[in-house]
């Protein structure tokens, strides 16, 4: 069998069927620097099939000066083994900050052919990252808890007190008894969101059909803030039950759905908001003290063509009071990351002009057995256990 560029395929169908059941994209490259083989996952990787791969070389595919290109040469020269870590092969057609580990090794067999394997850093920086997050998320807990009591007390007597000054003051002083009672309301308000950060009783989940969710939020959103925005759905229809709250659920995608909505504001008919939906197996946490470990083998994406985030905001992007909006509180995605976080899940913002995506992954509905071992799980973490992240090769 022969490829599209003329080399004769190296592996037996055999062996092409266990290198497409790796997780990791893997790459063959030629004494002349072309791709002469690539499995399923480099093709997802790389966004383009393997027919059209065997036609580029691989510098047309990352970075100009990427250091893959200087490894390569190096274990052409030393005929042994390279490892290199966090290399970003980030390009503006596949997305910025693709950070990769590189392992690159000779073909014995073929002298002057190369093999590559990428490994992507996504997944474990994501759940690091979650962690984070989940820990910001519980100090707004702490916090939401001290404001209603030292600040919601004192308001109201501050609010009685300008109503009473309010009945005898000139219409002057009015005005300034009535501001003060709009922004003891206004203070009120906020504290009252941030109450909800303090509800720390275990969540009632059981199996939720997810597309019906994204129905639900995506006919709200075309009836007020998103009725001029097209929606783009790409949904996996075998997908099985997520193990979640329905209601929870909806809050969090309507959130997601509205901060899109508001990006892509200014392109007029343009606009658009991409709803994806893909079962996506081998990530997994660890609870320390437990032999089983929590799978999220769900993906939900909501994804816009707006400016994107700040990058310097990307970071620290679920944090409480970390917004882009001149007049926003900063804590819808605060909201979203502790529901996630309850839920056992992951969240995750990627980021770049005409280009964000924010990535959602849950646990799935197995049995009742199964889910009160994994409430129990995603209770523990919410109270306080550090969870360690893997990322399984199946």
């Amino acid at each position: 069998m022969t490829s599209a560029s003329g080399h004769r395929k190296p592996l037996p169908s055999e062996s092409d069927a266990i290198l497409n059941a790796l997780p990791n994209p893997v790459l063959l490259i030629g004494p002349d620097g072309k791709i002469i083989d690539a499995n399923m996952a480099a093709e997802s990787f790389f966004e383009i099939s393997t027919q059209f791969l065997q036609r580029q070389s691989l510098k047309e595919l990352v970075p100009f000066g990427s250091p893959l290109l200087a490894l390569i040469d190096q274990v052409r020269i030393s005929h042994s083994p390279v490892n290199e870590y966090k290399v970003d092969l980030g390009t503006p057609r596949m997305g910025g900050d693709r950070q990769v580990d590189l392992h690159v090794a000779p073909l014995t067999e073929r002298p002057g052919h190369i093999v590559v394997m990428l490994q992507e850093r996504t997944i474990a920086d994501k759940m690091d990252r979650q962690l984070t997050h989940r820990s910001a998320a519980r100090s707004v807990i702490a916090l939401a808890a001290m404001l209603a009591h030292e600040i919601k007390n004192p308001l109201s007597g501050i609010r009685g007190a300008a109503q009473l000054l309010e009945q005898a003051a000139s219409p002057e002083d009015r005005m300034l008894t009535r501001l003060i009672c709009d922004e003891a309301d206004r203070i009120v308000t906020l504290v009252d969101r941030m109450e909800v950060f303090g509800d720390d009783r275990p969540v009632a989940r059981g199996p939720v059909n997810i597309h019906s969710v994204f129905d639900h939020v995506k006919r709200l959103a075309q009836s007020g803030f998103a009725r001029n925005v097209r929606f783009v759905e790409d949904y996996d229809p075998s997908l099985p039950p997520v193990l979640a709250n329905q209601d929870q659920l909806i809050q969090v995608f309507l959130n997601l759905v509205k901060n899109a909505a508001e990006a892509v504001v200014d392109l007029g008919a343009d606009a658009e908001i991409q709803l994806t939906t893909a079962f996506r197996p081998g990530v997994r946490l660890s609870v320390p003290g437990k032999k089983s470990r929590v799978s999220l083998p769900l993906e939900f994406c909501v994804k816009d063509n707006g400016p994107g985030v700040p990058e310097d905001l990307l970071p620290n992007l679920f944090d409480p009071f970390v917004t882009t909006k001149p007049t926003g509180s900063g804590l819808g995605l605060a909201l979203v990351a502790k529901i996630v976080g309850d839920h056992g899940g992951i969240i995750e913002c990627e980021s770049q002009p005409r280009k964000t995506a924010f990535r959602v992954l849950l646990p799935m509905y197995s049995s009742p057995i199964d889910s009160k071992d994994h409430d129990q799980s995603s209770r523990d973490d919410v109270a306080g256990t550090p969870l360690h992240a893997s990322q399984d090769s199946k």
